[in-house]
């Protein structure tokens, strides 16, 4: 027969330490809310982000051996586009993640990325979507 020794209760000092492991790994902020990096809510400087983007897509244009109009058109000097549709304010935070999405893509992505007809964006690069009723109040005022 085995004899159960008894069980011995916790230290103070172990519940304590407890309690600030539990504290410490639940009280963060979540990865993803605002400020949860420490970083400012800044309004996206769209100049900045479309050259960088476009810097991009040279690039990943040039490294896959893409040749498509949409990849001269990134390739060529100039910025092609230089502001986001009206009432569309992405935070800086989301051209840093949209950028770094686009750099991480593989090629197959970037096909389809810069592809001439039916292109798609990241998810990540989707700050504005269409809204489903684009114009249909200026249909109705005429």
């Amino acid at each position: 027969m085995s004899h159960d020794a008894p069980r011995k209760r916790p230290s103070r000092g172990d519940a304590i330490r407890l309690g600030i492991a539990v504290l410490f790994f639940t009280a963060a902020p979540t990865a993803g809310d605002i400020g949860g990096c420490g970083q400012a809510e800044n309004d996206l400087d769209p100049a900045k982000f479309f050259a960088a983007k476009q810097g991009v897509d040279c690039d990943r244009c040039t490294a896959c051996g893409l040749t498509t109009d949409a990849c001269g058109k990134a390739c060529s000097p100039g910025l092609i586009v230089s502001a986001f549709p009206p009432g569309c304010v992405p935070l800086e935070h989301d051209g840093e993640v949209c950028v770094d999405a686009l750099a991480a893509s593989a090629c197959s992505d970037y096909a389809h990325f810069m592809a001439d007809e039916g292109s798609t964006i990241p998810t990540e690069c989707n700050f504005c979507p269409p809204q489903a009723d684009a114009g249909v109040a200026d249909a109705e005022a005429e």
